[in-house]
Order: C-alpha cells, then sequence, then structure tokens
C-alpha cells in the first residue's frame, strides 16, 4: 500500500493498515531506540508507546507526509521526553527524599495535570491539536505546519491563544 492510502486507511482506523505499520516499522524503531542510553525501559518498551500513540492519534496523520517520518518524529520525542523526566529524577538525591512527602507531591502533581487536561480539553478543536502537539509531544512549529498544512505563523497564534486561555484558568483557580 502507497504512503498515502496507508495513513488514510489508519486514520479510518483500518486494522489491516495499523498490522501493516505494525510489522513493517517495529524492528526499524527498536534499532531508533537503541541509539539512545536507556536505564528504566527497554527499546520495545518505547516502540510499544510510540505505536499505541500512533494508534491513539490516527487523525493526526498528513498524508503528505512520510509515514515512517511521522513515526520516528513520535518514537524520537517519546524516548527524549523519557531520558529528560529520568534524568531529572535521577539527579535527585535519593537520601533528602521523604516517602510521605513525595506521595503528597504525586498527589498534587496529579491533581495539577488533571487540571491541565481539563483546561486543554475547554480550547477550541484546532488550538487543543496544536498545543498538544507542541507543548506535551515537543514538535516544533515546523514540524506541526508538515502535520497540519498550517503555516508557522498560524501555529503560533493558536499556541498564543491557547497559552493565554490556559494562564488566565490557572489564575482563577
Amino acid at each position: 500500500m502507497d504512503n498515502k492510502k496507508l495513513i488514510l486507511s489508519l486514520k479510518k482506523g483500518n486494522e489491516a493498515a495499523f498490522k501493516e505499520v505494525y510489522f513493517n516499522y517495529y524492528d526499524k524503531l527498536v534499532n531508533i531506540a537503541k541509539r539512545f542510553n536507556l536505564t528504566v525501559l527497554t527499546p520495545e518498551d518505547f516502540v510499544q508507546e510510540s505505536l499505541l500513540r500512533l494508534y491513539n492519534k490516527r487523525e493526526l496523520l498528513n498524508e503528505d507526509v512520510l509515514l515512517d517520518k511521522q513515526l520516528f518524529t513520535i518514537c524520537k520525542n517519546i524516548i527524549i521526553n523519557h531520558v529528560n523526566r529520568e534524568s531529572k529524577i535521577i539527579q535527585l538525591d535519593p537520601h533528602k527524599a521523604d516517602i510521605a512527602e513525595e506521595e503528597t507531591d504525586l498527589g498534587v502533581f496529579e491533581d495539577r495535570k488533571e487540571k491541565l487536561y481539563n483546561f486543554i480539553n475547554q480550547l477550541p478543536e484546532q488550538q487543543q491539536k496544536i498545543f498538544t502537539l507542541h507543548k506535551l509531544e515537543n514538535l516544533s512549529y515546523k514540524e506541526i505546519a508538515e502535520l497540519t498544512d498550517l503555516s508557522e505563523k498560524t501555529i503560533a497564534n493558536h499556541i498564543y491563544l491557547a497559552s493565554k486561555f490556559i494562564r488566565k484558568k490557572i489564575e482563577n483557580h
């Protein structure tokens, strides 16, 4: 199946198209993941997460951009986000951490995270999509422009408006 047909089939939720992607890209993605210095999760874990994200966000795929480029970007971003989080955790001194305090902090973090997602869900659909791609998936304006066929200036405007809305919501809570 050619790139455009495959992506259109994926966007429709076609199971055969997803299986094709899974079998064609699994090993390639594992090889990409092996290039990173991973200590907690295996390369296979990242590939599974990448394929899951691809399926869950399949409506965001752009049929005019090569699927492998989009899939490799998803995998790379997941790994980089994890490595960044992991390095922040490792930098903490375990002797100074109080378990009860950590649990409280985690509860506060989860509460804030839930509120943030609630605010994001209140955004108009296009702003929500672009904000999520940029802020949560760490795609650049250029990468988002390739995925959405919007100009980088339009994307910047959507992110500005979404950020302003969310900041206002946070201030009022």
